[in-house]
């Protein structure tokens, strides 16, 4: 049995696969302009993001002085947020200077972690609503821990597609959780594509016999169902900074690869830059004309969600067969509710 395939395609090609069904937006909101968003020497700066009530979402960054005198709008733009750039600036300033310090905001690299914020302080206002009419304040949303999902409109690469209950008695998808790793709107000829997350087959690598010889570098590496289709694919942690070429990156931290990427994996982990436990290997994978996946999820089949790498890359053998109630939880409301409904009989 060969378990990996040479290339990844969607076998089903279709004229319509031409035409982008989802909108590039991912996410809408209403952005509010507050002044000038250029840094000044040494000084904080702040993007305000207002929804349509009446608080907002401020992120804070810090802008570095620039010894060169160049404009923030140049080549010589380094506004790289760092708390300890304050010290030795003017003494009449020295009060100023240790409470920007002292604050140290957090930094958000990730726009989706970003998105989550706002969507986590969208729901903190509907719970809440009383609070704006009477002109107080609402209550703070919670942080963001380091596992959150919320819902989203469309498909993007990354994202979770999470089956409903409509799939329940379909073996290949019921109750399963899919990583897609590229929506399809970057290829028109290429339909989204991604693997199912939580179906290991509990076997090794090794169990299978493979002919590859790369794959001997993997041989204790646990097997897991990735979908329908004839093609198998590879995922492989590369921790937050670290871009390894060859790879396409899926969400920060994690890659995908398939057979022709396979011996420069093999070469990773023989290197030391990567371990086996760092790489999860499935058979199949799961694909959709453009289309036909769009209908697939107005016709709510599936559950469309963002959710942090630590979710994703949280993932084991041993516990992935809880993830599909796992992530419906974290989305919280009536997807919680789902998570703890019986399957259907069919």
């Amino acid at each position: 049995m060969d378990l990996c395939c040479t290339h990844v395609k969607n076998p089903n090609l279709s004229p319509l696969l031409l035409r982008n069904s989802f909108s590039e937006r991912p996410f809408s909101c209403y952005l509010a302009k507050v002044g000038s968003i250029r840094p000044e020497d040494g000084r904080l700066f702040e993007i305000r993001v207002a929804s349509r009530k009446a608080s907002s979402l401020v992120v804070r960054a810090m802008g570095k002085k620039n010894h060169d005198n160049s404009s923030s709008s140049g080549n010589g733009d380094r506004s790289i947020p760092e708390g300890d750039s304050l010290k030795g600036n003017n003494p009449s300033d020295g009060n100023k200077s240790n409470d920007t310090a002292s604050q140290k905001p957090h930094l958000i690299e990730d726009w989706r972690e970003f998105r989550a914020a706002l969507f986590a302080r969208e729901q903190a206002e509907k719970v809440d609503p009383e609070a704006h009419k009477q002109g107080g304040t609402p209550q703070e949303p919670k942080p963001l821990g380091l596992k959150w999902a919320h819902p989203i409109p469309v498909p993007e690469a990354g994202c979770v597609l999470v089956s409903t209950e409509k799939l329940d008695g379909v073996r290949s998808f019921e109750r399963t959780v899919v990583l897609l790793l590229r929506s399809g709107t970057r290829h028109p000829q290429e339909g989204p594509f991604g693997v199912v997350i939580n179906r290991p087959l509990h076997k090794k690598i090794k169990q299978m016999k493979p002919s590859n010889p790369d794959l001997t570098t993997f041989a204790d590496c646990s097997l897991h169902f990735g979908g329908p289709l004839e093609a198998s694919m590879f995922l492989l942690k590369t921790g937050e900074n670290q871009k390894l070429p060859g790879f396409e990156e899926v969400i920060p931290g994690l890659c995908y690869g398939a057979r022709n990427s396979l011996d420069e994996a093999a070469k990773l982990v023989k290197q030391g830059l990567l371990k086996p436990q760092d790489f999860r290997f499935f058979v199949g994978y799961a694909g959709w004309q453009l289309d036909q996946l769009r209908e697939e999820i107005e016709s709510n089949y599936w559950y469309v969600a963002a959710c942090s790498p630590n979710v994703i890359n949280g993932v084991s053998a041993e516990s992935s067969s809880g993830l599909w109630e796992e992530v419906l939880q974290l989305m919280g409301g009536h997807y919680s509710e789902l998570s703890r409904k019986p399957k259907k009989d069919m």
